[in-house]
């Protein structure tokens, strides 16, 4: 199970969305929060979305762990990663993608995400967290291509779109994302995939764009589209 996350992690508008998620899990939830896209933004920073994802999950009355994961180091203490593999809930929120990518691809700790996921659990990603979930992620400038971890495969994922006048989000189809599907997630909106079908929980929209064009969709299920 995957949960792509536009914006909005562990913010009170997002509870709702928090709890349906954590409802779908097939055990008593464990949570593990990796604040590792954060990691060169200093310690006032990883200690707020530590403080952050703590404070959420705690309100919603679950288990749930913060772990120290902001560097290559800590993406491959066996301590952390079996803390991980303990879960069933993993959730990396916002920072930078790039640097989240490339501390995670290959480690212990992203083997023990898979191990999860493997497990029937659930890796939510928001912002950052989603965007290196697709085949390839937007790079500094926008016309780079760089690797995602491609568990969305054929897709590029662009957060925060909302955000986005068209003629950005164009662009970015245009330079990024040739021959992928766009995959736009609001704020405080999650697309859910399971087993090839998708579902847009939240209060924003879902906006697949592939070559059979371009469509919005709100809560509930995907009619159609790309099966990832």
């Amino acid at each position: 199970m995957l949960a792509l996350i536009g914006s909005g992690e562990y913010l009170p508008s997002m509870e709702a969305v928090d709890r349906e998620l954590i409802r779908r899990l097939p055990s008593p939830p464990r949570v593990v929060c990796l604040p590792t896209a954060a990691g060169t933004e200093g310690a006032g920073r990883i200690g707020y979305w530590t403080r952050l994802g703590i404070e959420h999950f705690t309100r919603l009355g679950v288990p749930v762990r913060s772990l120290p994961v902001i560097d290559r180091a800590g993406a491959n203490d066996p301590a952390f990663a079996g803390a991980v593999a303990n879960t069933n809930f993993v959730y990396l929120s916002g920072g930078h993608p790039d640097y989240l990518f490339q501390t995670l691809n290959g480690s212990l700790v992203w083997k023990a995400v898979l191990f999860v996921m493997e497990n029937g659990g659930l890796l939510a990603g928001c912002s950052a967290g989603a965007m290196v979930l697709g085949e390839i992620l937007l790079g500094i400038p926008p016309r780079r291509r760089m690797p995602g971890f491609g568990l969305l495969p054929g897709a590029m994922v662009i957060p925060h779109f909302d955000e986005f006048p068209l003629w950005m989000s164009t662009l970015l189809r245009f330079w990024a994302g040739r021959g992928l599907t766009t995959v736009g997630i609001e704020a405080n909106t999650a697309l859910f995939v399971k087993d090839g079908k998708m579902e847009v929980l939240g209060s924003g929209g879902v906006t697949v764009w592939d070559r059979a064009g371009k469509k919005r969709h709100t809560q509930g299920n995907l009619p159609s589209g790309p099966q990832f």
